[in-house]
């Protein structure tokens, strides 16, 4: 029985929603409040980023970088160097996306606790476009020695994610969405880096999200309910260092697994649980996601619903894949 407390709102049409960018912005407060040593640099984006709050109350521990992205992560490694906890902030087309070198060697490399902190990731950024959707930052940032990724589910998640890598003494990417996503978790939800959560239990097929995916997945999961299937979802807001033993019990059960997140498939969340059960326990997989291709310009909810990630897409999808493959056993 899985013991994670979900909201009471969370089918219902006064649901709460919140950008998960807000969240970020309370825990950072927090976590300036706990620990003199953090401060926050950011490229010319405080207030959408929601570092704003940071500074108002701390300006004499915040730096502006300005328009100069490999600069905001190569400042913060030195400060780390000093005894700082350094959050840097910007987009995620941006940071991760114009100074992966920067933070491969001057944060990685030499293992300071810099914060990377990618916001407006995805497509739901929206009418920006193709060129401001930052699809492939899961990819780039997992496969850094050290770095920890970390991609919360909602905003309530994002402020104990925020609190949480301000204490772990590591590299460190957040991963923030920046339109309003329903909230699911609770205060009482537990959050620890390098931990998965059952939210629902199952029998026919596994439901694996990170991200603003996990909502979806729950209302595919009550859809898919309706029609026969028994899913179980799993919430992954931890996806370096991923929790092997509960993904892997997760499929151990049901024998086939679904994995769902707003980036490429291609390297991403999905390629990570790929690797494992390849290596652990082989089980029919299905990634849903960016299918190798750019974004487009567009609402929020028109790209999510193009481009299969809204929870009725995604139950379809289950139900053509639960159909076609069999359930994994040992004795295969």
């Amino acid at each position: 029985m899985s013991h994670y407390s979900l909201s009471d709102k969370l089918f219902t049409d006064d649901v709460d929603s919140e950008p998960i960018r807000a969240g970020f912005g309370r825990g950072l407060k927090v976590a300036g409040e706990t620990n003199e040593n953090v401060v926050a640099l950011c490229a010319d984006l405080t207030d959408s980023t929601q570092m704003s709050k940071f500074k108002e109350t701390f300006p004499e521990r915040f730096v502006e970088i300005g328009v100069a992205e490999q600069n905001l992560v190569t400042v913060a490694s030195g400060m780390a160097r000093a005894g700082k906890v350094p959050f840097t902030s910007s987009y995620a087309a941006f940071s991760p996306g114009r100074n992966w070198e920067q933070i491969r060697t001057t944060a990685c490399l030499n293992d300071q606790p810099v914060k990377v902190v990618g916001s407006h990731a995805g497509v739901s950024v929206g009418p920006d476009g193709a060129t401001h959707q930052m699809l492939e930052d899961i990819a780039l940032m997992r496969v850094l020695p050290n770095m920890v990724v970390v991609a919360p589910g909602d905003s309530v998640e994002a402020e104990k994610a925020t609190k949480a890598i301000a204490e772990n003494g590591k590299p460190s990417y957040l991963r923030l969405a920046r339109e309003k996503t329903p909230v699911f978790s609770t205060e009482e939800s537990p959050f620890e880096i390098g931990k998965a959560y059952l939210l629902r239990e199952g029998s026919d097929v596994s439901l694996l999200g990170t991200g603003t995916m996990t909502y979806q997945l729950l209302v595919a999961a009550r859809e898919l309910e309706k029609q026969g299937i028994s899913a179980e979802v799993v919430h992954v807001p931890t996806i370096k260092p991923l929790d092997e033993h509960t993904i892997l019990a997760s499929a151990k059960k049901t024998g086939r697994v679904v994995t769902a997140e707003e980036a490429q498939i291609i390297g991403g969340f999905g390629a990570a649980v790929a690797e494992l059960l390849s290596e652990q326990l082989p089980t029919p997989l299905k990634r849903i996601g960016m299918m190798d291709r750019f974004g487009e310009s567009g609402s929020p909810d028109e790209l999510l619903d193009y481009f299969g990630l809204t929870g009725d897409k995604i139950a379809h999808a289950v139900k053509e894949f639960v159909h076609e493959k069999p359930q994994y056993h040992r004795e295969f």
